[in-house]
């Protein structure tokens, strides 16, 4: 021990006490030291919380306004088809309609062809001949 001693050697507690008397005082020891970087770490760990909520709030509220967005235009869409769906059913309606009018009139006409010929079928059934 004294070869050490000799050599500047102090061991684990004599550089203790070297360094108390080279200023350690007025450094931070390490459990203030430690203390001082979990404070950083907290502070950051906060700031990126708080960082993370804005961003979560500002995804939130892009999202809501999407929905709105695609609320409306799902709407405008669903409008669109409907007013065209409409239109055409209306043309279908108008062709049936012009159809049936065809066909009555069709009717009409033969019916109309026919009335001699009844009206004299129908005398000769009465009257029996």
């Amino acid at each position: 021990m004294r070869k050490a001693l000799a050599r500047g050697d102090l061991g684990p507690q004599g550089e203790t006490r070297a360094l108390k008397g080279y200023g350690m005082d007025t450094e931070k020891t390490l459990l203030q030291q430690i203390r001082d970087k979990e404070q950083e770490f907290s502070r950051k760990i906060d700031t990126a919380r708080a960082d993370g909520e804005v961003t979560v709030a500002a995804a939130r509220t892009e999202a809501e306004d999407l929905l709105c967005t695609a609320d409306k235009a799902g709407k405008a869409s669903a409008e669109q088809v409907y007013w065209n769906v409409q239109g055409k059913t209306a043309i279908e309606i108008e062709s049936l309609d012009t159809a049936a009018n065809l066909d009555q009139e069709a009717a009409r006409v033969r019916g109309e062809k026919n009335i001699h010929e009844a009206a004299e079928r129908i005398v000769r059934y009465v009257t029996m001949e």
